[in-house]
């Protein structure tokens, strides 16, 4: 038995969830989102609870599917009330990133700056305070993870020279030279 999906999904206030064809669209005072519900779980939305229960206990994925999907649309009703940010920091000589309308322009020791489109549901800002940081945030839990993977892995963290592209709360240890005599 799964004990997340055993556990209901509460809306949050001025959230609504709707179920159409396979399909639940959650809907909040941030944004909609949709999602395709397998075929092996069923999904019932009553008195402001979304509940998940599967349809053949006996099927392994069944029972594999009923947590995630329950967890799916938790993160959707979260996100569409809430929201989701994440913050990465830049550090290096001459590493620099700004924010230009749409796009995301980083100068990391490339022969050229590297552009990088934002997508429609995320929302790039970034810091006054601290110059080298960036903050992302998204009512879509997995598209920003995604997003703001795909720019930490431009430049990973360089434990000797102290280059990076990090979470901000990534805590990367430093390593001494190689010493000689």
């Amino acid at each position: 038995m799964s004990r997340i999906g055993k556990l209901p999904v509460v809306l949050a206030p001025k959230v609504e969830a709707k179920i159409l064809d396979n399909v639940i669209e959650v809907s909040g005072p941030l944004w909609t989102l949709k999602t395709e519900i397998h075929e092996l779980v069923s999904v019932s939305v009553e008195d402001g609870k979304v509940t998940v229960t599967p349809k053949d206990l006996e099927n392994p994925l069944s029972k594999a599917l009923w947590g995630t999907t329950r967890a799916n649309i938790n993160n959707m009703v979260v996100g569409v009330s809430v929201g989701y940010t994440k913050s990465l920091e830049i550090n290096g000589v001459w590493y620099k990133m700004e924010v230009s309308w749409t796009k995301l322009i980083l100068s990391i020791w490339y022969s050229h700056k590297v552009e990088v489109e934002v997508p429609k549901n995320v929302l790039a800002k970034a810091d006054e305070k601290l110059k080298n940081t960036i903050h992302f945030s998204s009512s879509d839990k997995q598209l920003l993870w995604e997003y703001v993977s795909k720019i930490r892995a431009m430049k990973k963290p360089e434990p000797y020279k102290g280059k990076w592209i990090k979470y901000v709360w990534e805590n990367i240890r430093r390593k001494a030279w190689k010493s000689g005599k």
